[in-house]
């Protein structure tokens, strides 16, 4: 098993609206993504695990080959800049990514 930190080179998250949030997975090695994407080792179940959420929240997951990358699309909790919100940007976004564990 692996965590996602210990494949991927890049793991960020950002506003792509007030109301939803882009996640952005890139990974060190093309094997590495290639076995990830074969297998759909990134979706909607797992992600929407590691935030406590619905899996209908997670609105998208996109496998990107020419830039081994991932790109997950997904509801906010609170729209950005409202009472309770506490990353205006989404810039902190990405933490529950950083426990996924995958069988590679």
């Amino acid at each position: 098993m692996k965590t996602l930190p210990e494949i991927a080179q890049v793991i960020r998250s950002k506003n792509s609206s007030p109301f939803k949030l882009t996640l952005d997975i890139i990974f060190k090695d093309r094997e590495v993504f290639e076995q990830v994407q074969a297998g759909n080792l990134i979706n909607a179940q797992n992600v929407a695990a590691a935030y406590k959420i619905d899996p209908s929240a997670i609105e998208k997951i996109l496998y990107f080959p020419p830039a081994k990358a991932i790109k997950i699309g997904m509801s906010r909790t609170k729209k950005s800049g409202s009472p309770g919100d506490t990353d205006v940007y989404g810039a902190q976004q990405h933490a529950p990514l950083l426990s996924i564990r995958l069988d590679l």
